[in-house]
């Protein structure tokens, strides 16, 4: 009776072992596989939304599969730095904008000026539409990364020390600019005195009369608080600024067609999700400018003709880089 009991105990012991090591090799091959997406936003904006819901999606979509790490405001470096990490597979997603025009020159149009009239004009255009398309086209070759989605950070306004009531107060306004050809360009062409600089310079080159303003969406606008130095907002909205989510090609050409499935549609739902909300953040942002004593201002017919006269002079700049360069306008003009 004593052997039978003693042999029941260590079949006992040797079950739960091995029930034990099946379950931790259970757990192991059920752990999430991690996915890093890197940004340069705080968190709060759009780019970073845009990240968080599309973990959010998918995970929910693949039951766990996937979980998305996101790492926002620069924390893995410079855009240049996480792009070059994301298409060497470091890391496996990115958000940024024009920036990949350095690997495919058509990118920059993601943000042509005056090319969009309102939101619903550039959703369509953009989201999943034929603009996107065209600017796209050949890029996963060239530069290893997909592009997953676009949507929006928001269109540029102009905030200022004083009020711009007329085309004569832009006129040689030492504004910044970001170190980018197509928005130097554009500064020249409207008559602005454009000063390059790093967007964290500004609040410095304000304190020290070296600039006047510049431009930024307003969600910028309010997270940076420009307008506690530069109260004057202009709502010119010349520029759409646009950004995406990308994914290192290799990669994702090597997931399962189900798992590319839930890829896309966690990147489609997380732009529908921001397009959604862009007219809502702007919103918000305006009432936080108006409740900190800024002034908001529309620009009259004279002044936005002149900023659509400047625009199309910036776009043979890609007349000189992007051979669909007239289809791309095109396609964007037959959609307002």
């Amino acid at each position: 009776m004593k052997r039978l009991t003693a042999c029941i105990a260590v079949f006992a012991l040797v079950l739960g072992l091995t029930m034990g090591l099946i379950l931790s090799h259970t757990q192991d091959a059920l752990a999430a596989v991690i996915i890093k997406i890197a940004g340069m936003k705080p968190e709060g904006e759009p780019e970073t939304i845009s990240m968080h819901k599309f973990g959010e999606y998918l995970k929910k979509l693949s039951n766990g599969k996937y979980e998305v790490k996101v790492y926002p405001n620069s924390i893995l470096g410079k855009e240049d730095s996480y792009i070059a990490q994301t298409r060497k597979g470091i890391i496996q997603m990115c958000a940024t904008g024009t920036q990949t025009s350095a690997l495919h020159p058509a990118m920059a149009m993601l943000e042509t000026p005056m090319l969009f009239d309102s939101y619903a004009h550039a959703r369509k255009a953009m989201d999943g539409g034929p603009t996107f398309e065209l600017i796209n086209k050949g890029f996963p070759e060239k530069s290893g990364l997909r592009t997953m989605n676009a949507f929006p950070l928001g269109f540029r306004h102009f905030y200022t020390k004083k009020p711009l009531k007329d085309v004569k107060d832009l006129l040689g306004l030492r504004l910044r600019v970001p170190n980018i050809p197509l928005y130097i360009r554009f500064a020249k062409e409207c008559g602005i005195s454009g000063q390059a600089m790093p967007f964290a310079e500004v609040h410095g080159a304000l304190d020290q009369g070296i600039i006047d303003g510049g431009d930024s969406p307003l969600a910028d606008i309010v997270s940076k608080k420009m307008y506690e130095i530069t109260p004057e907002i202009t709502l010119t909205g010349h520029i759409l600024v646009i950004h995406s989510l990308y994914i290192n090609k290799k990669f994702y050409d090597n997931l399962p067609e189900q798992d590319k499935k839930w890829f896309d549609e966690a990147a489609k739902l997380a732009a529908d999700y921001v397009w959604k909300e862009m007219e809502k953040i702007d919103s918000e942002a305006e009432k936080t400018i108006l409740a900190n004593k800024g002034h908001i201002t529309q620009p009259n017919e004279a002044f936005r003709a002149h900023m659509k006269n400047a625009a199309e002079k910036t776009w043979n700049l890609f007349r000189e880089t992007v051979p669909n360069c007239q289809e791309i306008l095109d396609s964007a003009a037959a959609l307002k």
